[in-house]
């Protein structure tokens, strides 16, 4: 790689995953929910132009369709719909639930961390038949795509369905703490 490529590469990165980490931190942050889902959208945008970026260009668009126009807008309609503005909007500022589940989610964070930077992420194969038969045997790019996701990216595919069925979770409890208080 020569040095006009990775300036290239500094100047496309960095807003792009700025972005990513100021609207992952708005969506953990923002107090007002409406605010926070569209950080949200702000955040999954961005995972689109990473695989943009690699070359990915079904997965980008399947993540602009599913994740941004059907997630997010549905997440966007539930809290304006949930929304109640007659009662009044008061709530503890700290519980005893809030304490614990922040105790539960930093060590959860950090396990998964140290799990993270101890795995060697090279050496995970779920199919005995090498790259190159997987390749030939696949005629489509969609076929390729399949077999990509159902072998290669197997684990940060259900992780990705895992934090967001979490997320959906947490909006949904979020509503419900407004609408009975």
């Amino acid at each position: 790689m020569n040095r006009s490529e990775s300036i290239y590469d500094i100047l496309l990165l960095a807003p792009l995953t700025l972005s990513l980490i100021l609207g992952g931190i708005g969506v953990v942050l923002i107090t007002n929910i409406i605010y926070s889902a569209l950080s949200l959208g702000l955040v999954l945008i961005c995972i689109s132009f990473f695989y943009i970026i690699l070359n990915a260009d079904f997965v980008a668009v399947a993540q602009i369709l599913i994740y941004i126009g059907a997630v997010n807008i549905l997440i966007l309609f539930a809290v304006m719909l949930m929304n109640n503005p007659k009662y009044p909007n008061y709530a503890p500022p700290w519980t005893v639930g809030d304490s614990i589940t922040s105790i539960v989610c930093t060590s959860l964070f950090c396990s998964l961390i140290t799990i993270i930077l101890n795995i060697s992420w090279f050496g995970i194969s779920l199919t005995q038949k090498s790259d190159q038969m997987l390749e030939r045997d696949l005629t489509s790019n969609i076929q390729r795509i399949g077999a990509h996701l159902s072998t290669d990216f197997f684990l940060p595919f259900e992780l990705i369905s895992v934090i967001l069925l979490v997320a959906l979770i947490g909006a949904i409890t979020i509503a419900r703490r407004e609408e009975t208080v």
